[in-house]
């Protein structure tokens, strides 16, 4: 989930920071460029890890900044496919549902996605917002769920456990509708579709079921 990049790049130092120490400065200098940003293919920054090496400190004319290449490494958050990783519900509606881990908030769930026999059920007073319940013992979407067919619910109460289908970097669109969701340079698609994945609770009420059965 957490990988260290090695990354060269060359930095402008402003002449406010020149009264620090050198790492400490150029430290903060980082933070400022590379800090909760992605990386195409890197992921997202978390943390600046240390810095490796420091070269340069000229100052070109008609410029007060000074300018150093820097070799450094950067803490980066950036999931494998197939992962396991768990999140709090942030969004739910009939497409699907939108996953937090606090840190990063791009991570979602598509409805084909979910547990197999999953439907959606929308509040009385908004048709955009619900809950999504699983069918534990498989009846159909369209058939009235048996009272004895216990039914499992994401109602965001619960950690929920995903499993990472996928990490894209979408291209910077040139234009965006006034209506289009903010532009995420990150994002996860995770799966609910397997035996220990879903909100932490519904395994251990399935084990409890088990048991008495």
């Amino acid at each position: 989930m957490f990988y260290l990049s090695l990354i060269e790049h060359t930095l402008q130092l402003p002449p406010y920071l020149f009264n620090r120490p050198l790492d400490e400065a150029i430290t903060e200098q980082l933070k400022s460029l590379f800090l909760d940003k992605v990386i195409a293919n890197l992921g997202l920054c978390i943390s600046v890890y240390d810095i490796r090496s420091i070269k340069g400190g000229f100052v070109f004319p008609g410029e007060g900044s000074s300018t150093y290449t820097v070799e450094f490494r950067l803490i980066m958050f950036r999931p494998f496919v197939g992962e396991v990783i768990v999140a709090k519900l942030k969004e739910c509606d009939a497409r699907g549902l939108r996953l937090s881990l606090g840190f990063f908030e791009d991570i979602y769930v598509p409805e084909v996605h979910l547990p197999t026999k999953s439907h959606f059920e929308c509040y009385p007073n908004n048709r955009n917002r619900g809950r999504w319940i699983w069918n534990f013992g498989g009846a159909a979407q369209s058939e009235e769920p048996q009272d004895e067919e216990p039914q499992f619910v994401i109602d965001g109460s619960d950690r929920i456990k995903f499993r990472v289908h996928s990490v894209s970097y979408p291209s910077i669109p040139l234009e965006q509708p006034e209506d289009a969701k903010p532009f995420a340079p990150m994002l996860i698609i995770g799966t609910l579709d397997s035996d220990g994945l879903g909100p932490v609770s519904w395994w251990e009420e399935a084990e409890m079921l088990e048991e008495e059965s």
